[in-house]
């Protein structure tokens, strides 16, 4: 019994020193273990910012590599820029010296369109005398046309083409019209019968007198009543109210 008294205490005064022992170490550990807890929310928070920043890092480069990309496009479409106003300045270059090129051309081309005028006058002048009306008002027009500030010089120039294209049409087509013409003194409607400028034929209206015009005398001469059905027929052949057939008619030879 005295022997488990004794461990009993023993155990008692162990425990009592174990427990002490214990209380001293947590009194004296605690500090650790709250400095440690700092550190780790310290750590923590440190490693929460660092994401922050990662993340920052990571959107500023995706900004910038997008930037880069919209740089590399701007500087090729900008290149583009460059190549199409230099082909504009050259355009721009070219256009001035083409009008130029115009302003010496127009200087020279309206000197020559008042030399045909002149020389289509002329050629109407002494032409068989067919359409005179028409054909000194054709000429008529051009010279008040040369004078007019509005009308261009390529307008200009293509009214005369025009106008001599027309004279040369007169040479092979055959026509009829009608007119007045003066016979034996007296003024007579008439049907004028051309034929290109080969003939140049009158007949009246009842067909009683028909003439054609000499071009080596340079007058009207009468034919005779032989001629009457060939004249005919060539009036309604020029009406297109017959078809096309063999002639008859006098023709003037000239050297």
């Amino acid at each position: 019994m005295k022997f488990f008294r004794q461990a009993a205490v023993a155990v008692t005064v162990g425990t009592l020193l174990t427990s002490t022992l214990s209380a001293q170490e947590d009194k004296d550990l605690r500090p650790v273990v709250n400095a440690a807890a700092e550190i780790n929310q310290s750590a923590e928070q440190s490693q929460t910012k660092i994401n922050q920043i990662t993340d920052q890092i990571e959107d500023k480069l995706q900004q910038f590599k997008t930037l880069n990309k919209e740089t590399d496009g701007l500087r090729v479409y900008n290149e583009q820029l460059r190549k199409q106003i230099a082909n504009q300045q050259q355009e721009m270059r070219d256009i001035n010296s083409a009008i130029d090129e115009v302003s010496v051309v127009e200087r020279q081309i309206t000197p020559l369109m008042l030399k045909m005028i002149a020389g289509l006058e002329q050629f109407i002048t002494l032409d068989v005398p067919f359409l005179p009306e028409e054909r000194a008002q054709r000429v008529a027009d051009l010279k008040e046309m040369m004078d007019r500030a509005d009308v261009a010089p390529s307008e200009k120039f293509r009214r005369v083409m025009e106008a001599y294209q027309v004279e040369m049409d007169y040479g092979r087509t055959l026509e009829a019209y009608a007119g007045l013409h003066t016979i034996e003194g007296q003024e007579r409607n008439v049907d004028f019968l051309r034929i290109g400028r080969t003939a140049l034929i009158y007949q009246t209206r009842d067909g009683s007198l028909q003439g054609n015009w000499n071009k080596t005398t340079g007058q009207w001469e009468v034919l005779p009543s032989s001629y009457r059905s060939q004249v005919t027929k060539g009036l309604r052949m020029a009406k297109k109210q017959m078809a096309p057939d063999l002639l008859m008619l006098p023709i003037a030879m000239t050297e």
